[in-house]
């Protein structure tokens, strides 16, 4: 089986070669998976593309497709989605929040037959290292939204690491242009009863100083976006 990396990047240049450099080395193929990396840069106007691009010179199971103008990270995601040719889809941020040697527990939850695991904050640390209040009350919130909304039991909603058959998440028909990634793709899964299954993951929050884009004006648009998907008729 194969598993594409998806990694949408916008101003990034000071992680993204290191980003790339960590998911290269991370042996999936004794898991069962070869691995392509698929990165969007979002039309960034730092050396973010020069940078990944050297990186796709050096290594062909990394490739990089450009928006010409920014976007946002859930077109970024869906560009990436497009190219991708894996039988599953793994999101993975530009910066360093979230560890790669967490891949294995992810991947191994596939290999007992799950077709979507999120890799949980809260699980193994209830208070993530150097996640600021504002954000730990906001994504507490979205869960519980997400769980009450959907009949889920998820601690996690708005975790990066979400791991996808890729089939399903292309039948999802996503419509995300920024931040609402999470809780678009999380509120059709919920419609459709798709059970996901959650693994406790490392996670270290960088501050907004360090490049951190979420401001809390996604957090409004994250809970409208769940409502609004419950709200919905069924097709």
């Amino acid at each position: 089986m194969r598993l594409s990396i998806l990694i949408p990047a916008y101003q990034e240049e000071a992680t993204i070669g290191e980003i790339l450099d960590r998911v290269a080395a991370v042996d999936t193929a004794s898991l069962g998976f070869d691995k392509e990396i698929v990165v969007c840069d979002d039309g960034s106007k730092d050396r973010t593309f020069e940078l990944a691009s050297a990186k796709a010179a050096a290594n062909p199971a990394i490739r990089v497709v450009r928006h010409p103008e920014n976007r946002g990270k859930g077109a970024a995601i869906r560009t990436a989605l497009a190219a991708a040719t894996g039988d599953y889809c793994l999101i993975q941020d530009a910066d360093l929040e979230y560890e790669v040697s967490d891949y294995p527990a992810l991947l191994g939850e596939v290999a007992k037959g799950a077709d979507v695991v999120y890799g949980s904050r809260f699980l193994a640390n209830p208070r993530p290292t150097g996640m600021r209040t504002a954000n730990y009350v906001a994504n507490r919130m979205l869960t519980v939204t997400a769980n009450l909304l959907y009949g889920m039991a998820i601690t996690d909603e708005a975790t990066c690491f979400k791991l996808f058959r890729t089939d399903l998440l292309r039948e999802l028909g996503l419509t995300c242009t920024g931040f609402e990634f999470c809780p678009e793709v999380t509120a059709k899964l919920g419609r459709k009863k798709v059970q996901i299954v959650e693994v406790p993951i490392a996670y270290t929050a960088r501050a907004i100083e360090e490049g951190k884009k979420v401001r809390w004006t996604d957090g409004v648009e994250a809970m409208w976006v769940l409502v609004k998907h419950r709200l919905r008729r069924a097709p």
